[in-house]
This record gives structure tokens, sequence and C-alpha cells, in this order.
């Protein structure tokens, strides 16, 4: 019982979680309960009152924009709290991870475009390969154990902070719709009150969630995706309070749980229920599904890796400490698990369109697994070889 209890605090056990909810999805999108499964992602949900104070919307999207705005927010006080006090605050530390980062995001981009630039509609989804999910990642450079040098650990958790904020960049940018003033002033006027909230330290957490519930609607009727406020929110939210209490880590905590193992999860679950039925293999090979793979699996780990090396060699940065070149790759591997993140855009760039008969989540699915598996290989091997070579040294 105690090694259970140790794995379930283990990060990797969100990754684990992911997979089951992962497979759960499609075993319930192509067996018997495929009518089920639809109708209930489907299904109008309302909170609110009537004569217009109400808010409905399908289930699948109070999953997409409000669940995932939770998560959003979580990941917003993160980075409060490595920009403060953490890694994100040392610009010698900070420096490598960004400009992965950056290769990160340019080369899968650049990939889609090449494959989709005469299409539109297509090439809406360029944004898809271009981020990393955090769980699976960490999850399964955890499972390598010290195999991999801690320092490494801490390149991919700060790159992936980064590229998530970089995600919410873009999705402001570049996935809102038409834009609504009044619910822009309502939100600035929520922005406000958390901005004295953060001055006078307030303490209390629930004020701080009443307002962001209001600064989250009015960012969802603004045409602006809701998940930025969660980002916003999180920014308002004072490391330590009049008492000197650490409201921010207090609420990082009481809420990373929640989104590790059960918003992520349930994110998982009603977006990666892909129907198979009728697909065939050269469906999947269309413009679509080959730029998201190759951008994915080809695009992240070799611009992370080739923006990181360059930046090392010219001398900005070091390799991080007690690691070799070729573990650093099997890192730059596993940044092209996409997943969950690669699925959320997907969902802003697409509308679920079955225009490319799912290609574009079975290659998010695909390429997520393909990088896991021949990521986690690979560290293996090396770092096994690495082990064995210091061992004789010492000998």
């Amino acid at each position: 019982m105690h090694l259970i209890l140790n794995f379930v605090k283990h990060e990797s056990f969100a990754g684990v979680l992911l997979i089951i909810a992962t497979i759960l999805a499609l075993i319930a999108q192509n067996g018997g309960m495929s009518s089920f499964y639809t109708e209930i992602l489907r299904a109008e949900f309302t909170i609110g009152f009537q004569d217009g104070y109400a808010l409905s919307k399908p289930l699948i999207l109070w999953v997409n924009d409000g669940l995932m705005a939770i998560f959003f927010f979580v990941v917003g006080l993160e980075l409060k709290r490595e920009i403060v006090q953490g890694e994100l605050s040392k610009p010698s530390q900070v420096a490598l991870p960004i400009i992965g980062a950056l290769g990160g995001v340019i080369a899968p981009a650049v990939i889609f475009w090449f494959f989709n630039h005469a299409d539109d509609f297509a090439i809406r989804g360029w944004a898809i390969p271009t981020a990393t999910d955090i769980a699976f990642a960490l999850g399964v450079l955890l499972l390598l154990g010290k195999k991999v040098p801690s320092s490494l650990k801490i390149f991919l958790l700060t790159l992936a902070i980064i590229d998530d904020l970089c995600a919410i960049v873009i999705i402001a940018i570049f996935y809102t719709t038409q834009l609504s003033m009044i619910s822009f002033a309502i939100a600035g006027a929520c922005i406000a009150v958390l901005a004295v909230f953060n001055h006078y330290g307030v303490s209390k957490k629930s004020f701080y969630i009443l307002v962001t519930i209001i600064l989250w609607v009015s960012v969802l009727k603004s045409g602006v995706h809701a998940t930025i406020a969660g980002v916003v929110a999180a920014f308002f939210i004072p490391m330590k309070d009049k008492s000197g209490k650490n409201l921010l880590e207090e609420l990082e905590h009481d809420w990373h749980g929640i989104t590790s193992y059960f918003i992520l999860p349930v994110f998982a679950f009603v977006n990666a229920g892909v129907p198979l039925h009728g697909v065939y293999f050269e469906q999947l090979l269309n413009s679509v599904g080959l730029g998201i793979f190759f951008g994915l699996f080809i695009g992240k780990q070799v611009g992370v890796f080739i923006f990181s090396y360059l930046f090392i060699k010219f001398g900005f940065a070091k390799l991080p400490e007690g690691s070799s070149w070729t573990q650093f790759y099997g890192v730059c591997i596993l940044t092209g698990i996409g997943f969950t993140m690669s699925l959320f855009v997907d969902s802003l760039a697409y509308h679920d369109s079955n225009a490319f008969y799912h290609a574009d989540k079975l290659a998010i699915l695909l390429a997520s697994f393909t990088a896991g598996v021949l990521g986690f290989i690979y560290l293996f091997v090396f770092a096994k070889i690495k082990n064995r070579k210091e061992t004789q040294i010492q000998g």
C-alpha cells in the first residue's frame, strides 16, 4: 500500500492516467458505446438564470473552455513562481530553455506550413505541432530515474513552461473571434480588482476565485479564448499576503493535483475519442496529418536541438551540468509529445471538423506515442552506456 501511495504522488502517474483516459476514449468511440459517448459530449449543459442570464454550452466545451482555464490558471501560478524566485528568475539558467522553446515552435510551424500553405482552412492548424505536454514528457523522463541527470529534468521542465507561455500567446493572438468591447470592459474591471487585491496583500482565496470566475465569463464572451483568463488571474495572485503566508504556493498546491489527476485525464477522454471505423491508411496521409506528425515528431526535436546547439556553440550558454550531447538530444525527442496541448489547439483551429477524416487527432496521438517511446528507448540505451563507461573509469 505504501508503494502504491508513493507511485500516485509521483509525477509520472499523471502520464499514466492520460494514457488510460485516451485508451478508454478510443474504446468508447469505437466500441458499442459510440452513440452514447458522442451524445454525452454534445449534450447542452446550462448554468445561470432565465431571461438571458444563463451560460449554455455542450459538455465538451465546458471541458475545453472551463476546466482547461483552471489548468492554465495553475500553469500561470507556476510561471509566476518560477519568474519571481525559481529557474526563470536567473537569466543564465533560463536562456537556453528559451532558445530551445523558440526552436521548438518555429521548426514545427515551418514543417506544417510546408505541407498545408496552399489550403486556407488547413493552415489554421499551424500551431498544433508547436506544443509540448508537460505531464507526459516529464512522466517519461522521470521513469528513467537516475539514468538522466537532474539538470536535464530541470531543462525540460523550464522549456515546457516557456512552451506553454508561447502557446498562451499564440492562442490569444491567432485563435480569437469577433471581439466584444463590453465584455472587455468587464474583464478590465476584474483585472483592476485583482490588481488591488494583489497590492494590498488580500489573503482570502475566495475573493480571488470569485473575481476570477467573473473574469473567465467576461473573457469567454469577449471573443478571446477563455483559458487566457486563468493565466491573467494567476499573475495577480500575491507571493505573500499581509501575514507573510505564501498564497501563491498554497493555491498551486491546492489545484495541482486536481489538474494533473482529474482535469487533464478528463480533457483527454473527451477529446481523444477518434472514430476509426471507415478510416483508411491513405486518408491519414493527407497534408494536415503529415504536417502534424512530422511537425511534432521531427520538427520539435530538431528545432529544440539545433537552436540550443548553436546557442551553446556560440558561447551564450553551456550544456546542462553532468549531461552529454546524446542525452540532451534524447530530451529533445521527448518534446515531440504534444498530446493534450496539441489536441487543445486542434480543437481551437478546426472546431472538431472531420474534414481531414480525423487524421489531425490521429496524427497527434501517433506522433506523441512515437516521440515518447523512442525518446525513452534512446535515453535508456545511451544513459546505460554512459553509466557503464563511468563504472569502468571508476574501477
